[in-house]
């Protein structure tokens, strides 16, 4: 075996020809043959690059409408033939089959074709045969072959054939390397797709795959290691988002900052979210900006320090002036005015981060969880309560009042880890309890920071006094609601279900609340 290995005969066959004409005129340049196929042929002879057709080099005619074009000895042997035994290259010889140095193959655009939402028979005539045949051979005979699968990778193979005659050992085996993530990628979004035309939803196997956006400095701690993988689905969110200024993002600033996103989404008029170790610490929505950050921040100052900010709008200089008067770590939006923009210039630190869009909370999806051996599957919680869907529990329903701001508590609640309890009061939350192992901690937590906030703010009671409350789940005992209740709450609202949902009632009823359950729980671990 000779290394590095020169090119005399290439075979491309790309559906996305971008660099395609430069790369085989630097080919043609230097005596290689090009062997192609349809639309990528007659780009090439457009370009005035000599090539031939495959049909032409096998001796045998495309078929079946073009579905078999490259399945055949000539092809896959001139693949798979090792150079380096005699016996492979006296078969070669005997058949008539010649070498074939390097592929340059991507895909039909299976993935595009079905996002687009291309109709049965569209998708399935576009998913490619040949195309990953071909590099399957080459990319198992890469200690003699070329296999590319990406345009992004012909510039380096260029530069390398110039320098070296041709390429070495180490660039074909991680392009080899790289070429198995493809078609297991590709196989991925074709099973996927497979298993929804059917009504799978979690097939007897489930496949994916992620391309790598960015390798992180390290994950949650600086003795683990990190990378930022995209799924193709394109949801508006950290994955879609343009990164304007600031520091390098860390494993943990994009997972609070998804966090934040995806509770933002929740609402739809001006919304705030501040979170802080993936739980939100403030939420309020108002008429603007400015003013959901000022009741947002309100709620818990303290912990909203070196937190991370998302919007639901567009970002104008009114709310970046109060935003970056705080130190906050990254802020997200769909978009950022360039006043706002200015005002986070002078915070060098800060990630600003600008989306395009927001996400569909109600959008279907899965989300998946590592654990030990395997992984667990669900689909996105994208439950929404309205009030038509409320059952009032008590023997007084919840004012008009009340009722709005125990919908935006219970949305809230959604988006904090378990045990959830939010407090709150004219649209912002005014104290939030999470993560506890029992719903009792949680309530007297929520209750804490809101007397905490009220002293921060110079008012005369704890915020929770007037407010409503929500819990993720059912309270499992009254002790949780007279906990809130003891805060000053005036409307509870919760799932219910518990085998002692009648002591909870009777415990409402006792202080005078109004109580409504939802049928729905929102537990978040």
């Amino acid at each position: 075996m000779t290394d590095p290995v020169p090119v005399r005969r290439a075979l491309l066959s790309v559906s996305d020809k971008t660099g395609l004409v430069e790369f085989a005129r630097f080919l043609a340049g230097r005596g290689t043959e090009i062997l192609s196929t349809g639309g990528t042929a007659k780009a090439l002879r457009e370009a005035g690059i000599p090539v031939k057709d495959v049909s032409e080099h096998t001796g045998f005619p495309e078929i079946l409408d073009g579905r078999v074009k490259t399945l055949v000895p000539q092809v896959h042997g001139g693949l798979l033939g090792r150079r380096d035994l005699e016996e492979h290259q006296a078969q070669m010889r005997q058949h008539a089959i010649a070498p074939i140095d390097l592929v340059a193959v991507n895909l039909y655009p299976f993935e595009a074709t079905v996002a687009k939402g291309a109709g049965f028979e569209d998708c399935i005539e576009n998913i490619d045969i040949g195309g990953p045949a071909m590099i399957r051979s080459a990319a198992k005979n890469h200690a003699h072959v070329t296999v590319l699968t990406e345009p992004a990778q012909f510039a380096e193979v260029q530069a390398e054939i110039a320098a070296q005659g041709g390429t070495r050992l180490a660039t074909r085996r991680r392009l080899a390397a790289a070429a198995y993530a493809r078609t297991a990628a590709y196989d991925a979004a074709i099973s996927r797709w497979f298993a929804g035309q059917l009504g799978e939803e979690f097939p007897p196997r489930l496949a994916f795959a992620g391309i790598l956006k960015q390798t992180l400095r390290y994950g949650e701690n600086p003795h683990q290691q990190a990378g930022f993988y995209l799924d193709g689905s394109d949801r508006p969110g950290i994955a879609t988002a343009r990164q304007v200024q600031g520091k390098e993002l860390s494993y943990n600033n994009l997972n609070d900052t998804d966090a934040a996103f995806e509770c933002v989404a929740e609402f739809e008029r001006p919304a705030i979210v501040i979170v802080k170790h993936a739980n939100p610490c403030g939420v309020a929505i108002a008429d603007d900006l400015a003013s959901a950050w000022d009741a947002a921040l309100r709620c818990d100052p303290v912990s909203a320090f070196g937190g991370i900010v998302a919007a639901n709008r567009p970002l104008d200089a009114a709310a970046a002036e109060k935003i970056a008067a705080i130190f906050t770590e990254v802020v997200v939006a769909p978009d950022a005015d360039a006043a706002a923009q200015a005002v986070f210039a002078r915070k060098k630190n800060l990630r600003l981060l600008l989306t395009g869009a927001m996400p569909d909370p109600a959008a279907p999806g899965l989300t998946f969880r590592s654990v030990a051996g395997g992984f667990l599957a669900q689909s996105r919680d994208a439950g929404r309560v309205t009030a038509e869907a409320l059952k009032v529990a008590t023997r007084r329903a919840p004012t008009p009042q009340e009722l709005e701001d125990l919908l935006f508590a219970f949305r809230v609640c959604k988006h904090v880890k378990s045990n959830a309890i939010v407090y709150a009061k004219g649209l912002a939350t005014v104290g939030i309890g999470a993560g506890q192992m029992n719903r009792v901690e949680s309530s007297r937590i929520a209750a804490w920071k809101s007397e905490a906030a009220a002293r921060a703010a110079g008012l005369p009671e704890p915020l929770a006094k007037g407010s409503v409350v929500a819990s993720d789940a059912f309270f499992p005992f009254a002790d949780g609601l007279e906990t809130a209740a003891a805060a000053g709450v005036t409307a509870v609202i919760q799932p219910g279900g518990s085998i002692r949902d009648a002591e909870v009632i009777e415990a409402a009823d006792k202080a005078g609340l109004a109580m409504v359950f939802t049928g729905m729980r929102h537990f978040r671990h």
